[in-house]
Order: C-alpha cells, then sequence, then structure tokens
C-alpha cells in the first residue's frame, strides 16, 4: 500500500498517510490542527488548514 506524503502548513510537521482524497480530511499529530487535502500530485498531499467553529453550549 501506498503511502502519501505531505507537511503541515502550520508547524512544518511531516506528515504520512494511507492512500486518502481530495477533501477529506486529517489532523496534524503535532500541532492538532484539522488539514483538508485539497489536492495529491504524484504521492504528495497538497493540504489547507480547516477553520473550525466551537460550538457554543449556552454555558
Amino acid at each position: 500500500m501506498t503511502q502519501l506524503n505531505g507537511v503541515c502548513p502550520e508547524c512544518e510537521t511531516p506528515l504520512s498517510t494511507p492512500p486518502i482524497m481530495a477533501g477529506e480530511t486529517l489532523s496534524c499529530p503535532e500541532c492538532l490542527l484539522t488539514l483538508r487535502v485539497e489536492d495529491v500530485n504524484d504521492g504528495t498531499l497538497v493540504l489547507k488548514m480547516v477553520e473550525t467553529q466551537l460550538r457554543d453550549w449556552g454555558q
């Protein structure tokens, strides 16, 4: 099985994942940001940080 490689755009941690498709998300193990796969070019992931909204539970 081929591993895909990329780099976190925030903390520059090298990432390696099993095959994943554009539009899927993953978390950086170092800074814990949610990243979206924008594209896959020759086994290299193009990653973009996803803005996450914290839920307001009214407390």
